[in-house]
């Protein structure tokens, strides 16, 4: 196997140079505000600060999907965080996650404002507020949230890892992109097991649990991550394929994947979203 040069970690750990990469300007090892900057707030009940990465793309495919379903308490405000300018380290940003990743949401459909932050908290959150797309009880909400958690807990490895070392580090590591490859095809193989002999996640329903999975692991199978697509063999993967095909004749899908997208075809970027009419006039071919 090939390597990069010998390194001993030092005995403590000083951050006194930048780690380079695409990233290396938003990495800190600290947490907290970097700048004061307050956050829009819109006319909807629920306001998302996000960007349309896979984790972004989950609340914006759920409101998409609660709007279908004729939840108009579920109309929403989206405003743009750019990630790579450290919106995120603004101290409204802050307010809502301090942890300061996105998607960050405030409910203000009540007396008082709800933040809620973490892509899965703020699924459960509006599955649970809407009573739509959650198992109310059993052995099929328990199996809806074990797929839920079970891509919060595989997702890093597919991107912190695998797609950090893939795409973005600045030196390509074998041994890295080895170990996270190999991760990331076991865990497209615990989907196409799953969906070999179940057309959702969960058995014949349509849920969360699909919503969160989709962005990552689809995206993966459907060749828009990473750039990845032959060096993973995802054609390989027929049962996941078939399901992340299925999910994407979903309109609202389509919709929550245009939302807060800032690269790519200028027709498939809204930007912000402020209202339903904003698909139709104010994507980016259209400004």
């Amino acid at each position: 196997m090939k390597d990069s040069a010998a390194y001993t970690p030092p005995k403590v750990w000083v951050w006194d140079k930048p780690n380079g990469g695409k990233f290396a300007s938003t990495n800190r090892p600290v947490a907290g505000p970097t700048h004061q900057q307050a956050l829009p707030v819109g006319r909807h009940p629920l306001q998302l600060y996000s960007l349309a990465t896979p984790n972004g793309q989950k609340i914006t495919i759920m409101l998409e999907e609660l709007l279908a379903l004729g939840h108009t308490g579920a109309e929403y405000d989206a405003w743009l965080i750019r990630i790579g300018k450290g919106d995120q380290f603004g101290s409204g940003f802050v307010g809502v996650n301090p942890n300061s990743k996105i998607p960050a949401m405030v409910d203000r459909s009540g007396p008082q404002p709800v933040r809620v932050f973490e892509s899965g908290a703020i699924l459960i959150h509006l599955a649970e507020k809407f009573g739509v797309l959650l198992p109310q009880a059993g052995a099929a909400r328990a199996e809806c949230l074990s797929w839920l958690f079970w891509q919060v807990g595989s997702a890093p490895y597919l991107g912190g890892g695998f797609g950090h070392f893939y795409a973005y580090a600045p030196v390509k590591i074998e041994y890295a992109i080895n170990r996270y490859a190999m991760e990331v095809k076991r865990q497209l193989d615990v989907l196409d097991r799953r969906l070999a002999d179940h057309e959702y996640l969960v058995g014949d329903d349509y849920t969360i649990a699909d919503i969160a999975v989709f962005p990552w692991y689809g995206g993966l199978v459907e060749g828009w991550q990473y750039g990845a697509a032959e060096f993973l063999s995802v054609r390989d993967y027929v049962h996941v394929r078939r399901w992340a095909e299925a999910i994407l004749q979903r309109p609202a899908v389509v919709r929550g994947l245009m939302v807060n997208r800032t690269a790519g075809d200028p027709s498939q970027q809204l930007r912000e979203r402020h209202d339903a009419s904003d698909f139709d006039t104010k994507t980016q071919d259209k400004l």
